[in-house]
């Protein structure tokens, strides 16, 4: 069966799909992204995906396509219209269409919307086949990470470094202080060395992760303590667990950085238990999380 696409007002199949030249998110980037997890018919976290698509937009000026009530429609007509129950979203909102000049148009155009959606494969069960390797690089993308912007050419340049090294992730850190920030997409975690639950406080520098907010709501629930408090290369090298979390990755256990081994090497226990926590939360059960 083709893929159908949303594009600009029309379902067209996939193959087909077209967009002006001349649009802004071609040109230069001009434009908002978000990806959202489908999980048995069901978008995951919906709510905080749209609340930060709408928080991206009012930062760089730039309206919401539509409603939100019809922006869920088409969300929905598309997953419906190919069929998926188990994939990924991807909605674009883009400036839209007019001569190239790098101010805005001068005179207001609509914003361009793009949607699809892919089958993915069966949430992971098995954490211990799920855990992964990651490398540092030093952050050079822009100085506001909290947008989720599509000029992602820094990230895919440090998630080519990765892979190249037999990495699926790259964490960062800046230079200056040597303080970790994040992964190039997604949001890093530790367990440190006295075995308190760690990740950096929302600023500009990082993006607001929908599944790290989402994961933290559930260890509050749960009672299970953490901080968000940055910390150092010297300090996620002394940690006793890592993990990474998105919309893709969910909670996944990190058990290998630059080659060398993070604890003992395994998935630990608190890694563990929070990726069962999360599963539930997935699965719309969390009455058995604690």
């Amino acid at each position: 069966m083709s893929r159908i696409a949303y594009v600009n007002g029309r379902y067209v199949d996939q193959r087909l799909a077209e967009v002006n030249i001349e649009d802004r998110g071609y040109q230069f980037g001009d434009g908002i992204y978000e990806v959202v997890h489908l999980y048995n018919g069901r978008f995951i976290d919906e709510d905080r995906h749209l609340d930060r698509l709408e928080r991206s937009l009012r930062e760089i000026r730039l309206p919401m396509p539509m409603t939100r009530a019809a922006l869920r429609h088409v969300l929905a007509e598309v997953a419906r219209r190919n069929r998926v129950t188990e994939g990924l979203l991807y909605m674009q909102v883009t400036r839209g269409v007019a001569r190239r000049d790098h101010a805005f148009p001068a005179k207001s155009v609509p914003p361009a919307l793009v949607v699809t959606v892919k089958r993915i494969p069966s949430y992971p069960t098995d954490v211990d086949r799920w855990a992964a390797a990651c490398i540092t690089l030093l952050d050079l993308r822009w100085a506001r990470r909290d947008i989720k912007s599509v000029n992602l050419l820094p990230n895919c340049l440090a998630r080519q470094a990765a892979r190249e090294q037999g990495a699926i992730e790259a964490i960062l850190y800046d230079e200056a202080t040597g303080m970790v920030t994040e992964g190039a997409a997604t949001t890093f975690w530790i367990v440190d060395e006295h075995g308190v639950i760690r990740t950096r406080h929302l600023d500009h520098v990082i993006l607001p992760g929908c599944t790290r907010g989402a994961l933290m709501a559930e260890l509050s629930e749960a009672g299970i303590a953490f901080e968000e408090r940055d910390f150092s290369l010297e300090e996620m090298r002394r940690a006793r667990e890592a993990f990474i979390t998105s919309a893709t990755s969910f909670v996944k256990p990190i058990t290998r950085i630059d080659g060398k081994p993070v604890g003992d090497g395994t998935v630990g226990p608190v890694v563990r238990r929070l990726f069962d926590i999360f599963a539930r939360h997935v699965k719309g059960d969390l009455r058995n999380a604690a």
